[in-house]
Order: structure tokens, then sequence, then C-alpha cells
């Protein structure tokens, strides 16, 4: 089977593959704090739980946007796992022509999504990843990850607005029943969906009218990360929702490369 490892800025997930298929999921926070072992036994935990062990892994991939995990994670599979991940980056085969000025720019998370969502979808694409920050990202028909948007994040953004205002609370984040919300935490509900959901699909519209005229219509949009639900059920934009888009983008990458 096949560990695939994606490391965000806010979340560690792991996929468990039996070749393109997932088994198993789990999330885990990303934290420079912890060492090898703790994320080692985390792990281990977390398989035994779904009934597999470490000796049910015969390769594994990884992908990461926070370069100062990447040797406490290469370190923890080393010592549980008995072997190193193939790491997502300059070199690796992709099956994407990536067209824009410097790829190295291109971050792993960001690349294993379109690999995702272009093997499972076809082209052309926009993906948009929910997570620490949000991220577009448009894949053609014929495989070329030809550029994106990068804005805030949904949590990041709220976040800064209770830390920079003393008088809001911390509050959960649900869709409101309505726009012209009655009290301060739906007033900030209102604010935070209804304006993500309109930031996505003004940035949608645009890439969609730019791909119009290079004669690339039928568009799918596909989300994916943590809060795309919330977002998926207000931006009419957005025709599938997809939360194992970039696992599955790895499993994909460790095919093509192994």
């Amino acid at each position: 089977m096949i560990l695939a490892i994606d490391i965000g800025n806010t979340n560690i997930k792991y996929g468990l593959f039996d070749g393109t298929v997932l088994k198993a999921s789990f999330r885990v926070s990303s934290s420079k704090t912890r060492t090898a072992d703790e994320y080692g036994v985390t792990l281990c935990d977390l398989l035994k739980f779904q009934g597999y062990s470490p000796k049910d892994i015969d390769g594994i991939i990884m992908s990461s946007v926070i370069p100062s995990l990447n040797y406490t994670i290469s370190h923890m599979c080393s010592f549980f796992f008995k072997m190193e991940p193939l790491m997502v980056g300059p070199g690796i085969k992709t099956g994407l022509n990536i067209k824009v000025e410097n790829p190295r720019e291109v971050g792993a998370d960001r690349i294993a999504s379109s690999v995702g969502a272009y093997t499972k979808y076809g082209g052309p694409v926009i993906v948009i990843d929910f997570g620490t920050a949000t991220t577009f990202h448009v894949v053609t028909e014929k495989g070329e990850l030809i550029g994106g948007a990068i804005s805030p994040g949904i949590k990041g953004s709220l976040d800064s607005l209770v830390n920079s205002a003393a008088k809001l609370p911390h509050i959960e984040l649900e869709t409101p029943n309505c726009a012209i919300a009655k009290n301060t935490v739906t007033n900030m509900q209102a604010g935070i969906v209804y304006g993500f959901a309109g930031l996505t699909e003004k940035i949608v519209g645009k890439m969609k009218e730019e791909l119009a005229k290079e004669g690339k219509t039928n568009v799918k949009v596909v989300a994916t990360g943590g809060l795309g639900e919330i977002i998926a059920k207000e931006a009419d934009c957005i025709d599938v929702l997809d939360r194992t888009l970039t696992l599955n983008g790895l499993a994909q990458l460790y095919s093509m490369n192994r």
C-alpha cells in the first residue's frame, strides 16, 4: 500500500492507498515543535485504529509547503516505515506541462491537486483549494498548468478580523440564515462566507472569460480544502467538491514515478 503525505500550513493530511484507491485518511495539526517520534507514534496509532500497520506500507510520497518540517517527517518515515519518501518537487514526473514564468515557484500541493483534478476530471479545469491560503490554478485540456491566483485563506481572514478588532469574538464558521444579519456573530459569518463566495465567483468568472478568448470552454471547477464545503454551497460556479483531491493526486504521482 502507498502512504501519501500532504504537509500543509495548518494540517498534515495522510492518505493510505491500495493502488489509486483511497482506503483511509487522517489529518493532524502541523507543528514545527513536534518531533519525528511524536508524529510517528500518532500516525501508527491512526493506522492501527483503521486496521493497518507500518508493515502494510510499500511506498511513501510526500508534498510539503513547510520546508522546516521536511526533515522531521522524512526522518519519521525512515524510522517507523524503513523507507525514504518520494518528494514532490523539481524533476518529478507530473504528466503536466507547467507553463508559468518559473515552474519552481509552483507549490507541491498545487501540483498534486492539479494532477488529481486533471486525472479525474480532465481539462480545462479550474482547481480551488480552500486551505490556509485560497489558491486557484488552471489546467488546460492538454494538461498544461498555465497559472492561477492566490488570495487570503478563510480561517486566516477570520482570525485577522478577530485579532484586529477588540470587541469581535471568536466564532464558529458556518453559513448564516441571511446576509442582513441581526447580531455580531451572524454579521461576521455573513461577511466571511458570502464574501469568500463572492471572491470565488469573481475570480472564476474572470478566469473563464480569459479561457474563452482562447477557445477554451466547458471549464469544470473543482474545489477542495478543509473549508471548501461551506463555500461550495454558496458559490454557484463550483461544480465538484472533492475533499481528497490532493491526496489522490499524490497517489497518481507515485504511480508515475515509482
